[in-house]
């Protein structure tokens, strides 16, 4: 069986890591496909939202430490005696932070290490009140080494990110939500049905003003505030010349549903 699975809904697009007997331990494999498939569908315009979750009973319990061992994936140097040219380009975590489709986790069990991080790189996370974070670096002698260092102090500030990762404890969905780590405690029997209902409220709305307002979400981070105003002004004269911006200001005015095309 593939070591991923992906489906396209309407316009949302759902992937599934599929190593339930490993509780989705990334193989090498699986960090080439979902680098691939993410990409690919941010390429489709389509597809105008994208949910990612785990079979089983886990959404990500890390890197395959197997694949680690034998020489393949990240860390695949350790023990080789000596290192090979590792590029970041297509890590699935590099990936989502580039692309502008909008990500839903649904985080449907524990999320460790790895995927931890994954879930981090989303733009959304719904968690299951059966599923746990477990930041568990520390505990292991290494860093997060996917994005974990860059996202944590953005979202719970410096102090909180600290405690996080430096006492690795894991994190309950309570304690996620306290945290603002997660939008949301979902029933555990019901993540997928509310994760496609937040998806495809998402993807009723217009495709280029969604996927506008990420792009300068990302930039708005490194940019100081005149300099972003300036962006957001260029983007939003770009914006007023499309059809979606014509058909959302007349469905306001003949008070009714907007149907946006993406152009």
């Amino acid at each position: 069986m593939s070591d991923l699975i992906a489906e396209k809904k309407g316009h949302v697009a759902v992937v599934r890591l599929n190593r339930p007997d490993r509780m989705n331990a990334i193989s090498a494999e699986m960090l080439t496909a979902l680098g691939h498939r993410l990409a690919e569908y941010d390429r489709d315009t389509d597809v105008r939202a994208i949910v990612l979750t785990g079979e089983g009973r886990g959404f990500c319990s890390g890197l395959d430490l197997k694949d680690t061992a034998a020489g393949r994936g990240i860390g695949g140097a350790l023990g080789g005696g000596g290192v090979s040219h590792l590029s970041t380009l297509e890590i699935p975590t590099v990936t989502l932070h580039r692309i502008d489709t909008p990500v839903i986790c649904a985080i449907n069990g524990p999320a460790a290490g790895y995927g931890f991080d994954l879930a981090l790189g989303c733009d959304l996370r719904l968690m299951s009140d059966r599923a746990k974070l477990a930041p568990a670096f520390a505990k292991r002698g290494i860093v997060p080494e996917s994005g974990g260092t860059w996202y944590l102090p953005r979202l719970v500030g410096w102090a909180r990110a600290c405690e996080i990762g430096f006492i690795a404890d894991d994190i309950g969905p309570q304690r996620a939500v306290e945290l603002g780590l997660v939008n949301q405690i979902v029933a555990h029997d019901d993540l997928m049905a509310e994760s496609m209902r937040w998806a495809e409220k998402i993807a009723a709305n217009a495709p280029l003003g969604i996927r506008a307002m990420k792009r300068l979400f990302r930039h708005g981070l490194s940019e100081d505030f005149e300099s972003h105003t300036h962006h957001v002004l260029t983007q939003l004269l770009i914006l007023f010349r499309s059809n979606d911006f014509k058909e959302g200001l007349q469905s306001f005015l003949e008070r009714r549903t907007p149907d946006f095309k993406g152009n």
